[in-house]
């Protein structure tokens, strides 16, 4: 039976989400489900980590997600600022949410990059003929690859 995923990626306040099924067979490209962005809601900062949190959970559940592969935090070469501050708080809200309704796995870009193919993770997000090869089903934009790459590393892991 095929695995429901659910690859995450943030950015500041903005969630980018990709749902896919991964088949049986292993050379099978992943099946591509959905692919949306969230965006915290303006207003009071715990209430719409409240309501992100119970939505995620809900998403996850409804969708019979058995796996949520989020992005990790990565070190900033010129320093922290506010929007590495606010990606850590949603992202920790997402993990949480998550954590409450299926498996989590959080893998970095330098993870993927080190255990994945032979190429940076880079390399492969502009590389239009590995995503032709890779996913099939719905059409993924070119700013959700990050997601849905998650969940390729996270499959070759397996």
């Amino acid at each position: 039976m095929p695995t429901r995923c659910l690859g995450l990626a943030i950015v500041g306040d903005t969630i980018t989400l990709v749902t896919a099924e991964i088949p049986d067979v292993s050379d099978q490209p992943i099946i591509v489900m959905a692919d949306d962005s969230w965006k915290l809601q303006s207003g009071d900062r715990p209430h719409a980590y409240a309501v992100l949190h119970q939505r995620c959970a809900d998403y996850i559940r409804e969708n019979k997600i058995t796996a949520a592969i989020i992005k990790a935090s990565a070190a900033s070469m010129g320093g922290m600022k506010l929007s590495h501050l606010t990606s850590a708080e949603v992202r920790g809200v997402i993990t949480s949410a998550a954590a409450s309704a299926c498996i989590v796995k959080v893998l970095s870009k330098a993870v993927i990059s080190r255990t994945y193919g032979e190429r940076k993770v880079d390399e492969y997000l502009k590389d239009d003929d590995f995503w032709s090869g890779k996913t099939t089903g719905g059409k993924i934009r070119k700013t959700s690859r990050e997601a849905a790459m998650l969940i390729i590393a996270w499959r070759n892991s397996l």
